[in-house]
Formats: C-alpha cells, structure tokens, sequence
C-alpha cells in the first residue's frame, strides 16, 4: 500500500513538473504556432493588420495599443492585462474568455501550443 501511495506521489509531482516545465514555453516553436496568427497580428513593427500589433503586449492592458481603431467594446472595458495567465486563457477559446471580442479565431487547443506563443511573445515585449 505504502509504496502505491509513494507511486501516486510521484506521478502528481511528476505531472505538475512537466505542466510548469509546459509553461515556460519554447519561443522557436512559439513561431511556428505564430503563423496562426499573423494573418491579423504582427510582432515585429508596430504596425496593425486586421488586429492590433503585438509588440509590447505583455503587460499592455488589453484594447489600448496606439492607433488600432477596431476593439471591440468589450475589449476595450475589459481591465485586462495581459500576461502569462491572461494570454492563455485567452489564446485557448477567446470568446469563451472574454464574451463580446472580435477576434474571430476559434483558439488553440494545446496547452504546450499556447506557451509556446507566449513565450514567443515575450522576445518582442519590454
């Protein structure tokens, strides 16, 4: 029993180790999972597509980049401030997480694939 118990044990840490290790993301397949994206978004100038850039998104507070016209309501009342957290809520089902946005992407299922952006992200933001 007792060594069951020491195996389950092991297993949770296990699984949380590889979920934070999940977490930190890898900004080169960050890119690739980009490419997604960058029918609306780019991240190397701060010039708008059909959405806002992102350069300097993390720590934007969402619906505020200079110049982009097209937020929705929502967005723009919405309070938040991206980062880790609030990028991967919205990356995996944007109108689940924030009722009312524009953004017509459906999101990305894998945990791993929405780490990846972000840690992507990060090399274009302050």
């Amino acid at each position: 029993m007792k060594s069951v118990v020491s195996g389950l044990l092991a297993a949770v840490v296990l699984g949380v180790g590889l979920s934070s290790s999940a977490l930190a993301g890898d900004a080169a397949l960050g890119e690739k999972v980009f490419k997604k994206c960058n029918a609306c978004h780019v991240v190397d100038k701060e010039k708008h597509k059909t959405g806002p850039h992102l350069v300097n998104v993390i720590g934007r507070t969402a619906g505020t980049a200079e110049g982009y016209k097209k937020y929705s309501k929502a967005m723009k009342n919405s309070g938040i401030v991206w980062d880790d957290e609030t990028l991967n809520g919205y990356l995996e089902k944007p109108k689940k997480y924030l009722k009312g946005t524009r953004m017509a992407f459906a999101g990305l299922k894998k945990e791993e694939d929405r780490a990846n952006v972000i840690a992507y992200l990060k090399q274009y933001s302050n």
